[in-house]
């Protein structure tokens, strides 16, 4: 398991292999899930989900506003469940999540989504 616990970003280096960069060295938000979001999109050859939950801030918004270009699924959590309404807000704003939910709806519309019984 890998986590974005250092400066560098998380990144599918692959379509099969997670890695770290430090590339872009000049965003604010380190490590940025904007750079997961768009190596998902650059690399990845499945469905997927992109998600992005309470926050601060706007990183996400751009990747995940990419992921639903793309034409993968894409979930942001509401205002009134989120302790920092930033991140999923930036989201909204531009149109980058096909659903806006509470917290307690989420995980059964990934279910949906997933098209599990």
């Amino acid at each position: 398991m890998l986590l974005a616990s250092t400066d560098d970003h998380l990144h599918l280096k692959t379509a099969h292999a997670l890695g770290y960069t430090d590339v872009p060295r000049d965003t604010p938000y380190r490590p940025s899930v904007d750079v997961f979001f768009q190596s998902v999109v650059a690399r990845w050859t499945a469905p997927a989900i992109g998600l992005l939950l309470t926050g601060m801030g706007r990183d996400g918004a751009i990747g995940l506003k990419a992921m639903r270009t793309k034409g993968y699924h894409t979930i942001a959590q509401d205002q009134a469940t989120s302790a920092v309404y930033g991140m999923p807000k930036a989201a909204a704003a531009v149109d980058a999540a096909v659903a806006i939910l509470p917290l307690p709806r989420i995980a059964d519309a990934l279910v949906v989504a997933l098209g599990a019984p």
